[in-house]
């Protein structure tokens, strides 16, 4: 027998699906929900569904963005000649924070990780070379998590990238290894963008 109500118990199990969410902090949200009214629950609700429609990807660098091209690939005053490659879209914006980066980025969508079953066509590492071979592009950073899939994901890049005539770099280890950029403080990740190294 179910410890809560059956439509109780329903929302603690989807609450559960949300990453770090376990069953104590699901229950906590449930009953939260249960404590609002129906039209600050709508509102809720609306608001996570609008996003879910109108929130996509840049058709250029798979960045999120409301219409065909995100913020960044809009600004005419971003440098072409630098493509800096991210996992995904919260390391772009832990990047953005630093305001010290003024090219372009290209979002991969994850790692390298045969175990997980993703390779490199899970990734958006065709779309990458295309933008390299077509723009004015002079040098790739890669600024992948250094962990051991993100590791492994900067090595095959480089050896993509290298026959295509492009300076790639690499962002120097002011991050601590195993630490996911996206929790790196702004002076961290401008010093380890200002660091980086020849691949």
């Amino acid at each position: 027998m179910s410890e809560y109500l059956l439509p109780l118990e329903l929302m603690v199990e989807q609450l559960e699906r949300l990453p770090g969410v376990g069953r104590k902090t699901a229950t906590k949200y449930a009953f939260t929900l249960l404590s609002m009214t129906t039209e600050e629950l709508e509102n809720f609700t609306t608001a996570i569904l609008d996003g879910k429609k109108k929130i996509l990807n840049c058709r250029k660098c798979f960045n999120l963005c409301e219409g065909e091209l995100c913020t960044v690939c809009g600004d005419a005053a971003r440098s072409g000649e630098q493509i800096c490659v991210v996992e995904d879209v919260r390391t772009l914006m832990a990047m953005e924070r630093t305001r010290n980066y003024k090219g372009l980025y290209h979002v991969l969508g994850g790692v390298l990780s045969p175990i997980d079953g993703v390779g490199p066509e899970k990734l958006h590492i065709a779309e990458l070379l295309s933008r390299v071979k077509e723009e004015e592009t002079r040098e790739v950073i890669i600024a992948t998590n250094p962990t051991v899939e993100g590791e492994t994901t900067a090595m095959y890049l480089t050896k993509l990238l290298h026959p295509l005539g492009v300076r790639v770099t690499r962002l120097a280890y002011g991050v601590p290894v195993g630490a996911d950029l996206e929790y790196a403080d702004e002076i961290t990740l401008a010093r380890a963008l200002d660091g980086r190294r020849e691949l």
